[in-house]
């Protein structure tokens, strides 16, 4: 699976990279104005506080915590997904701050969930506030595309919305998706159904953020400022690169950038930089080797600082690379379990 990864990896740098003259990239990398760029860092650093603040409010329905451990757990899980391939820090996060709080991994692994749906609603949302602003001439240097992405958005919103009410559905009637869950002994031995209607009620009992309506909307109130945080990350380096674009089209570029991320591949290397590429080229008419050179720089932005605090924090905890893995794969068996 690891060289399958690394192999898509590759394949992707090698397209974002396919019509670059390496020499001009330099040259526009040596352009970007260093004032901007650190103003994007400190935007992107804001989003992991952010981020921390409110998963707490996510984990009130499980139990209490204490914003240092959901800070340290947060950026160590997003350190080992930038290192690690199959998302590792998704399995890490939730199980570290398990352990440190005393809490049950499957309930505090579902916030994860959780978290994943309501961000994918707020960039939508913004997507959709992006398109309403959007003055006649968005768009203009690829009507066809524009459209294109305007219908997967659309259709995005409306699957997002499915199942953030299956969630809502979920969330109010653990017991009762445990004792449906039961049913499927009449497939498989009893001992499993069991098993997996015990899996069921505690994921749903994860869920309970979203029965409590304050809870609720001081997780939707807090994911706001932490995506306009990232979207100011992105225009402010892309800024730097001398592309004048409005806010609101971060809005768009983000929303892209969503899509790239979900390629399977360490730090979203490969994905995340063509998605860039090909929004700011395609819709904003940038030319190709200065969005190259923004590109990678948003990367590096974006994934090493957080890597190298998580590695601080990782040395703190008397945790290596090594047993990072390990712990992904303990609490991939644990998610089995129930």
């Amino acid at each position: 699976m690891t060289v399958v990864v690394v192999g898509l990896a590759v394949a992707l740098l090698a397209w974002f990279l396919r019509n670059a003259d390496l020499a001009s990239v330099a040259g526009e990398l040596g352009r970007g104005r260093p004032w901007l760029l650190a103003l994007a860092l400190a935007a992107t650093l804001t989003t992991y506080a952010t981020r921390s603040l409110r998963w707490q409010y996510l984990l009130r329905g499980v139990g209490p915590t204490r914003y240092v451990n959901a800070l340290r757990a947060t950026v160590i899980g997003f350190a080992a997904s930038f290192l690690l391939p199959a998302r590792a820090g998704e399995l890490v996060r939730p199980y570290l701050l398990a352990q440190r709080e005393g809490l049950p991994f499957t309930a505090t692994f579902a916030t994860v969930i959780l978290e994943r749906v309501l961000d994918l609603v707020t960039v939508l949302i913004l997507f959709s506030a992006y398109l309403l602003l959007a003055g006649p001439g968005a768009g203009e240097a690829s009507p066809a595309m524009f459209r294109a992405v305007k219908v997967g958005g659309i259709a995005a919103a409306a699957a997002t919305t499915v199942v953030l009410a299956v969630f809502f559905f979920l969330a109010g009637r653990p017991e009762a998706l445990g004792r449906a869950a039961l049913r499927i002994e009449r497939v498989l031995p009893a001992r499993l159904a069991h098993l997996v209607a015990r899996l069921a009620q505690a994921f749903a009992e994860g869920l309970a953020a979203v029965r409590n309506p304050q809870h609720l909307a001081m997780v939707l109130f807090w994911s706001f400022p932490l995506w306009l945080s990232i979207a100011a990350g992105i225009w402010l380096v892309t800024r730097a690169f001398h592309l004048a674009i409005p806010y609101p089209a971060s809005f768009l570029i983000m929303t892209v950038l969503v899509v790239g991320v979900a390629v399977p591949t360490p730090g979203a290397v490969g994905g995340f930089h063509e998605a860039y590429r090909f929004t700011v080229t395609t819709f904003f008419a940038a030319p190709n080797d200065r969005a190259v050179g923004a590109a990678l720089v948003l990367h590096a932005i974006s994934f090493v600082p957080v890597t190298l605090v998580g590695i601080v924090f990782m040395a703190q905890e008397g945790l290596t690379l090594g047993r990072v893995r390990v712990l992904a794969r303990r609490a991939g068996a644990k998610e089995d379990e129930g």
